[in-house]
């Protein structure tokens, strides 16, 4: 009977660890207003033996103002500047824009700076092995729109901090963003969401 108990007292514990992750993610994407941090981005292979690593920082101000700056191994910007995004790949000095609602859509920018969750996403609890990988609280955000290019994404906290999030695309490519040092409601500088094409540069805009 004891061993009952237990048992029902660490599911009950679990489920409402589960609830609790979604509601953060939920006070996140309502409370938090902008944020840094620095980040390091593991992606694997679908057969989960080849891997890539890389570094950088990350900004936003809500609503859709952001910018991933990745400095190693090479050098890349992301900004979204509430019109477009623009990605700059400094080796090939190139740069290309889409328009903000093309590019956002029900992706992984959308859950940190964008101003929608559930219109764009169905939130669930995650159970399993995977309910507290890493010590972290867990939410799964699954993008509404089946024809995207993101399969789910998973959210991490530690307590109410932003710790990680994990991407899974249509390929089954998996990437996972893990947050150092991050600060909520900071104030941005407008510039830091703003982007011009170097000199020289070529543009592709679409």
């Amino acid at each position: 009977m004891k061993s009952l108990i237990a048992a029902a007292i660490l599911v009950a514990a679990s489920l409402s660890a589960h609830a609790d992750a979604v509601d953060t993610l939920k006070d996140f994407v309502r409370d938090v207003k902008s944020g840094r941090a620095q980040f390091t981005q593991t992606v694997t292979s679908p057969d989960g033996v080849k891997k890539k690593t890389s570094s950088g920082s990350f900004e936003f101000s809500r609503p859709n103002r952001f910018r991933f700056a990745y400095a190693k191994p090479f050098e890349q910007t992301i900004v979204g500047d509430g019109q477009k995004v623009w990605i700059y790949d400094a080796d090939l000095n190139q740069a290309s824009s889409r328009k903000i609602g093309a590019a956002l859509g029900a992706t992984p920018a959308a859950l940190l700076a964008g101003g929608s969750l559930e219109g764009d996403f169905d939130l669930a609890t995650v159970t399993g092995k995977d309910a507290n990988k890493d010590g972290l609280a867990w939410a799964q955000a699954t993008p509404k729109a089946k024809e995207g290019t993101f399969k789910s994404v998973q959210v991490g906290f530690r307590g109410k901090e932003l710790a990680a999030i994990e991407i899974v695309d249509s390929f089954g490519q998996r990437s996972l963003l893990q947050f150092n040092n991050f600060t909520a409601g900071v104030a941005i500088p407008p510039e830091t969401f703003r982007f011009t094409p170097p000199t020289g540069a070529d543009v592709i805009e679409q």
